[in-house]
Order: C-alpha cells, then structure tokens, then sequence
C-alpha cells in the first residue's frame, strides 16, 4: 500500500492550484466560487481545446485597485499592513498593471499552447 500512496500524491501535488493558498473562516462562498474555477477551467479546456481555444485562470492576491481592497487595506492599520507586504516574497503589493501585463500575455497570439493553468500572481506569497 504504501506504493500506491505515493502514486497518489503525485498525481495530486502536479495539480494543486494556487489560487487560494490562505483559508479564513466567514467567506465559505467565497472560497467555494474560487475553487470551482479551477474545475471550470478544466472543462472549458477540454471542451473547447480542439478548436483551438485555451482557457486559463490569473488569480491575483492583494491589489489596491478597487474601493473594496482599499478599505481592506486602510482596516488593517499599519502593524497590519507592514505585515502583509513582508508576507509577499517580492515586498510589494500588485498593480493592476501587473494583472493587466498577464492577461494581455494570456490572450495573445505568443500564448497558444497555455491552457488549463491557474496563474497564481502573489508576488509568491501563496
């Protein structure tokens, strides 16, 4: 048994998303819609693929973009805050323009063969 074990994992750890590499309790909803994603990418792949279509997901983490993150941002205070950016391995927040770069990636023409990804963009947090 313990063979089978191993083949277990590995076809589990080659698909693990890294969409939601933080759980926090009182937005089941939330983390429910962000999951089912992943398997809705898989099927708009498999279905649409061999017409050429690709399909993928860009999940970004923290980006002051919108009036809701900012509240977020400002309700943390600055202990808060400091640590949230300390938490991103490449010390910063995301832009919009940082989403806005991959997206464009994505739908072009350079992109053809990306398809079924999650494109987690954290600045490597999760």
């Amino acid at each position: 048994m313990p063979d089978a074990s191993r083949r277990s994992r590995r076809l589990i750890f080659p698909s693990r998303p890294g969409p939601i590499p933080f759980s926090q309790i009182g937005i089941l909803a939330h983390t429910a819609a962000k999951h089912a994603l992943v398997g809705l990418t898989k099927q708009l792949s498999q279905a649409f693929g061999p017409s050429g279509n690709t399909c993928n997901v860009v999940a970004p983490g923290f980006v002051r973009s919108n009036p809701a993150p900012e509240r977020q941002w400002n309700a943390y205070g600055s202990d808060d805050q400091k640590w949230l950016v300390e938490s991103i391995h490449v010390r910063r927040l995301g832009t919009a323009a940082d989403i806005a770069h991959a997206v464009l990636f994505l739908v072009g023409d350079k992109a053809g063969w990306i398809s079924d990804q999650i494109l987690s963009m954290d600045g490597g947090r999760s």
